[in-house]
């Protein structure tokens, strides 16, 4: 036997019960606990029906009858509301006019080095890829495309107000008299008929509640995109940083074997081991502490990619410092948290005018239904009485002690404090943007210094070898040499991967995260940008 008919089977067997119960109370003789029977029965009868609905209805017993009847009874849902169109959200211009600017900034050197030949050519997970994997699998945009779908039933719940209202129930008479035999079934109607755009508005709220929460996930997107890309640009410095520790080891171990030899041969003090052999400690404990904080950003990204990465050599794209356009002026309008200001100006101005509309009058068609059973219809005094109505009901809040006028108020200064939020936003990404290219600036001139520092370490050294040779240089002075270039090395690397760190920086402070990233135009848990 199919599904629908089990499930026509139980509702008909319902049905009659609720008959046999009516039936039944007729033949009693306006006995107390025959009505209360009655009363449970119909309950019982009721809970039921809806017990049976919600547990055996399959999702394909209503799809065709929702199919040729949601325009009817109800408004259809939004089924793109999960496709962010990033140019219908910026579609929006920032008065610039009143905000004072920062500084300029000039152009650094083109042709200074940016330390890609420096990768080593080991097998490598994709820069892009790993970004993506993270933010597929991040639940917090999870938990923001969530609250957009939420947000989405909000705007049919607007919606239903423009369809008619039916409600429905079952009443007794007045338990302590004589009437407490008599129960009325009624059903009412209520359709709008105008309301002078106060529906509307309410639609409007939520419409731009709905964007608001599209830029909530395109913030979500793009700090997630950030958080992973700047931990592999912390691997990449730790490993090579790490790396040149662990060239220092090997450099100050072959300085401390010759300092045995000599102190053995009696050509040099025994203090030279003891001294080299410190050197040879604060080197070990120096790599611990890259180690260290290279363990931590693996970690990091492991959280995100929800794998192991220790295992894993990064290449950092030659095209992320050229495409990040770090010299052009940023499309402020495609900046996440420009267009989710934008959009609270949206709601709070929604808001007003949904407030402004509250003082006019609504005007309803109403209609009503009763039939009493066992007793009199209240409605017109009729034993057993049927009695139906139609009119029409207009509306309106004349006075609420200035309620309406104090809330008028309060949505004017949200509208207010969302256009502040807008430019304090604006200021943001503009002092964000002349801080970083100055960092970078200053990263690339101390890189060419330090380099020269390097060259002049490494000389250094080869003289003091030269030196301590002939007994004229303590071991001192080639520990301090050979430490001299081991530091510089360090410092180059990192100044060069804090111009990276600069760079992914910029990237999410200006909105480029998507294009970079290569994450338009595909599925992101179910949310598309498009």
């Amino acid at each position: 036997m199919s599904i629908n008919k089990v499930k026509y089977r139980k509702i008909l067997a319902h049905s009659n019960l609720l008959i046999m119960a009516f039936r039944q109370k007729t033949k009693a003789k306006q006995g107390y606990g025959v009505q209360a029977n009655v009363i449970k029965g119909v309950i019982l009868t009721l809970s039921l029906l809806v017990s049976t609905a919600y547990a055996d209805t399959p999702k394909s017993y209503f799809s065709t009858f929702k199919d040729k009847s949601l325009g009817l009874l109800g408004p259809k849902s939004d089924e793109n509301f999960n496709k962010a169109n990033v140019k219908a959200l910026s579609n929006f211009q920032i008065d610039t006019s009143a905000i004072p600017e920062l500084p300029m900034v000039t152009s650094f050197d083109p042709n200074m080095p940016t330390g890609t030949n420096y990768m080593p050519n080991v097998q490598r997970l994709a820069f892009n890829e790993a970004i993506l994997r993270a933010v597929q699998r991040n639940p917090d945009i999870s938990q923001a495309i969530a609250n957009l779908a939420s947000q989405n039933a909000n705007i049919d719940v607007a919606r239903a107000a423009y369809y008619p209202q039916i409600s429905g129930g079952l009443g007794t008479g007045d338990l302590t008299s004589g009437e407490r035999g008599r129960q009325v079934i009624n059903l009412s109607l209520t359709q709008m008929l105008y309301d002078f755009g106060k529906v509307k508005s309410t639609v409007d709220v939520q419409q731009a509640r709905l964007f608001a929460e599209q830029a909530n996930v395109l913030v979500s997107m793009d700090d997630v995109a950030y958080q992973a890309a700047n931990s592999i640009v912390q691997i990449k410095r730790y490993q090579e940083i790490t790396k040149i520790a662990e060239q220092q080891i090997a450099g100050i171990s072959r300085i401390t074997e010759i300092a045995n030899l000599r102190a053995r041969a009696g050509i040099s003090s025994q203090a030279d081991p003891v001294q080299a052999q410190s050197y040879l400690e604060a080197s070990r404990s120096n790599m611990i502490v890259q180690q260290t904080q290279l363990r931590q950003y693996q970690q990091k990204l492991r959280t995100l990619l929800g794998f192991d990465v220790s295992g894993l050599q990064w290449s950092l794209p030659e095209r992320l410092i050229v495409d990040s356009n770090l010299y052009q002026e940023p499309e402020f309008n495609q900046v996440p948290k420009m267009i989710l200001a934008q959009a609270q100006i949206e709601v709070a101005k929604a808001e007003l005018e949904q407030t402004r509309l509250s003082n006019y009058p609504t005007l309803n068609v109403k209609g009503s239904l009763s039939q009493a059973i066992n007793g009199r219809n209240p409605n017109n005094n009729e034993d057993d009485g049927f009695y139906h109505s139609i009119m029409l009901e207009a509306n309106s809040n004349f006075y609420q002690g200035g309620a309406t006028t104090s809330r008028t108020k309060a949505a004017s200064y949200a509208e207010q404090a969302a256009r502040a939020r807008l430019n304090t936003e604006y200021l943001n990404v503009l002092d964000q943007v002349r801080v970083l290219r100055e960092e970078i600036e200053n990263k690339q001139r101390q890189m060419s210094i330090l380099m020269a520092r390097k060259e002049t370490a490494t000389r250094t050294k080869e003289l003091y070898q030269e030196q301590y040779k002939l007994g004229t240089r303590t071991v001192v002075d080639l520990l301090n040499a050979e430490q001299s270039i081991h530091s510089a090395s360090q410092e180059i690397e990192a100044a060069r991967y804090d111009i990276y760190t600069a760079i992914v920086n910029y990237i999410a402070q200006t909105g480029r995260s998507r294009d970079l990233y290569e994450l338009n135009n595909i599925s992101i848990q179910g949310f598309e940008v498009q």
